[in-house]
């Protein structure tokens, strides 16, 4: 009997989840481990996701828990900082007229959904966990876990995150870069009424938005310039917060009413970065934020990660053979993708830090949109 190929996967985010699902539904042998003691399982407000994201949780089998955890919307609207809406419009269904455009849900829900699925496929998973690669021959990469256990693998899958210690240790020096602007985020009761984002531009930060997560929650964030993180006590998170919060009308002053702990205020820097050189060395492949980040002004990080996951997954299962040429061939089909949405993204934020009034923030979301309801 043929032995199964063996993959060690580096990280259990979105992206090093979904590419073990979907190995493991492809009969190979799948190792995954994640730093983190509580798998990531609580971390995080909510998290928008959508068409293209949700094409991919489909196609892992979890498309009906997501949509019975989440709360679905299909349009957006432009406010004023007082609340009046200036402009709504529908979203496009970038994964396609059977799903909704935009799923928002409870991060650690969804986070939570995919580990019971990497649980179910089978795979081996070592929590509180990290992998040092030790060396790589033609076929195979030998690595030596933090726990001790050493093994050889056919394949290893740097699923890491932004600052992916796979992808300094193979060498590839890129590194995130921040873009100038910064977000609070909190997690939050939804007010009645409230049943889709809108986002208000001006005021005393950039933007202000929200996104309904379920029928009863939403999370809403309040981006402005990046300050030092250590000239911010954590424990005055909230009050930070609170103090942009409150100069918006609308649905914001019953969401701020509810910033009152530190504790459950996330300060982000927004970042950027593209690995524009090949997303491999030898038998070491990046997926995810590992290979590339984009600040959330489209909402797309854990999509293009989902997108990663899919893509890869289809190439190496349909492949006789694992050699520079096919990660060679992934790389260039996912960079022409993720160049767009990360310029993009960047560019919306650059435009209100310049503070260019007559950009065309529609028809820029638009036609990245639209570039994305192609398939991966």
């Amino acid at each position: 009997m043929t032995q199964p190929r063996t993959v060690l996967v580096v990280g259990g985010g979105a992206a090093g989840s979904a590419v073990t699902i979907l190995l493991r539904r492809a009969g190979l042998a799948v190792d995954l481990v994640e730093a983190r003691d509580d798998w990531n399982a609580t971390a995080g407000s909510g998290i928008t996701l959508q068409g293209n994201a949700l094409r991919v949780l489909r196609e892992l089998g979890v498309w009906e828990q997501v949509e019975a955890s989440g709360f679905g919307f299909g349009s957006v609207g432009i406010t004023t900082p007082d609340g009046t809406v200036l402009h709504a419009q529908d979203d496009l269904r970038t994964g396609g007229d059977d799903l909704p455009a935009t799923v928002g849900m409870q991060r650690p829900r969804l986070q939570r959904i995919l580990i019971e699925a990497v649980r179910a496929s089978g795979a081996t998973v070592r929590l509180g966990t990290t992998a040092e690669i030790l060396g790589q021959d033609a076929d195979s990469v030998s690595v030596r876990l933090s726990d001790g256990t050493e093994a050889r693998y056919d394949l290893v899958i740097a699923a890491d995150g932004l600052g992916s210690a796979t992808r300094a240790a193979i060498g590839i020096t890129d590194k995130p870069e921040p873009t100038g602007m910064a977000i609070w985020r909190i997690a939050a009761p939804r007010p009645a009424g409230l049943a889709r984002t809108d986002l208000a531009y001006g005021g005393p930060a950039y933007i202000a938005g929200y996104c309904p997560t379920s029928e009863t929650t939403l999370y809403a964030y309040v981006v402005e310039a990046s300050r030092d993180r250590a000239s911010i006590p954590p424990q005055t998170y909230a009050d930070q917060m609170r103090r942009l919060a409150s100069a918006y009308g609308g649905f914001w002053p019953e969401i701020t009413e509810h910033i009152t702990d530190p504790a459950k205020v996330n300060y982000t820097w927004f970042d950027r970065m593209l690995v524009e050189g090949s997303w491999h060395r030898g038998r070491v492949v990046l997926v995810g934020d590992a290979a590339h980040c984009c600040p959330p002004t489209l909402a797309q990080g854990a999509a293009l990660s989902l997108e990663d996951a899919l893509v890869l997954a289809e190439m190496l299962t349909a492949a006789e053979t694992w050699d520079d040429a096919l990660f060679q061939a992934y790389h260039e089909r996912r960079i022409a993708r993720v160049r767009p949405v990360v310029e993009a993204s960047v560019q919306l934020g650059q435009w209100q830090l310049d503070g260019v009034r007559d950009a065309d923030v529609p028809g820029l979301m638009a036609r990245t949109m639209t570039l994305l309801r192609e398939l991966p």
